[in-house]
């Protein structure tokens, strides 16, 4: 098996919508199909466990004391993933079985943080089924700021698999100079960028980071459109109402450490998108540009990453 190549597939999909459990078994299946195709890093959306919280957008998220906006978010909390309660371990059971590589989107309800709050997170998941890093979304963006809580910097790492070092961001995380930089800095070559499903998203940052980093470049979006949400959720008449027509349109695409595309940017299509890469293409862009390396002076600039896990609570011992 060479190792400075490796299988990847882009899961554009859609959840069921705001549905934990059913949107498991679609991942579920997603993994077994990636299987057939021989994929080695199989990477999902932004959010897409259980979902990304569209109706903010179009339902007056913003207004106070609202009993609406209290009853979708509470089914928002009671769908999403808590990793200590065992919710991702069907999952990482699949990915040790079939050996995939997994970069994952979730809403996360963390016990660390009381359990009562969520998260955008990016979570890894290593080709023995293992849980590497859960990356919390650092800034949610504009109206995301009245369903998820700011991230920290403990996930912000990169994963050696095979031959490249790989590291990921969430949506406009994407677009911060610093975490980028840190990424770089810890040797990534093979940069995995989630998002709710835009074209719009995708098209322009997916081939900058490329040309700045000189790396492979993931770009995965989600699918969502107005047909497939579900009856049974809160308020489904009221956002039947209101929500567009299409809400996830995708735009995952490839770029190489050139800048130029392998995978142009695909549209409302649902499916597995593969493509195999290798790491010498890496090598080749590096010579003339290498943003950690040659082509830095960390004596004039440096930039200095907490990784620490944020935590409200910390305990110093135990009462006998």
């Amino acid at each position: 098996m060479q190792q400075n190549t490796i299988n990847l597939g882009l899961a554009q999909i859609s959840p069921v919508w705001l549905d934990k459990a059913a949107t498991i078994q679609k991942i579920e299946q997603t993994i077994l199909d990636a299987s057939a195709k021989q994929v080695e890093l199989l990477c999902f959306g932004e959010g897409l466990l259980p979902g990304y919280p569209f109706w903010l957008s179009f339902l007056h998220a913003s207004e106070f004391e609202s009993q609406i906006q209290k009853e979708l978010h509470a089914h928002y909390i009671n769908n999403a993933a808590c990793i200590e309660e065992g919710d991702l371990d069907s999952i990482c059971t699949l990915a040790k079985e079939k050996q995939i590589a997994i970069y994952l989107g979730i809403i996360e309800r963390p016990i660390d943080r009381g359990g009562h709050s969520v998260y955008a997170s990016l979570v890894y998941i290593d080709q023995g089924g293992k849980i590497q890093s859960v990356h919390r979304k650092l800034q949610p963006t504009y109206e995301e700021r009245l369903s998820w809580s700011p991230g920290d910097g403990n996930g912000l790492v990169t994963h050696r698999l095979k031959d490249f070092t790989v590291g990921g961001l969430n949506c406009w995380e994407n677009w911060m100079p610093l975490p980028r930089a840190a990424l770089y800095g810890q040797g990534e070559n093979l940069h995995v960028a989630v998002w709710p499903g835009s074209l719009g998203n995708t098209q322009d940052i997916t081939r900058f980071i490329a040309k700045e980093s000189r790396s492979f470049v993931v770009s995965v979006s989600s699918l969502l459109s107005k047909s497939e949400i579900p009856k049974d959720i809160p308020h489904y008449d009221l956002i039947m109402k209101h929500a567009p027509e299409t809400m996830g349109n995708g735009g995952s695409c490839i770029c190489g450490p050139d800048g130029q595309w392998i995978v142009e940017p695909v549209v409302n299509t649902e499916g597995i998108i593969t493509c195999t890469v290798d790491l010498n293409k890496v090598y080749e862009e590096r010579q003339n540009f290498d943003p950690a390396g040659h082509y830095s002076r960390p004596d004039v600039t440096q930039l200095h990453v907490n990784q620490a896990r944020q935590t409200t609570v910390v305990t110093t011992g135990k009462m006998t």
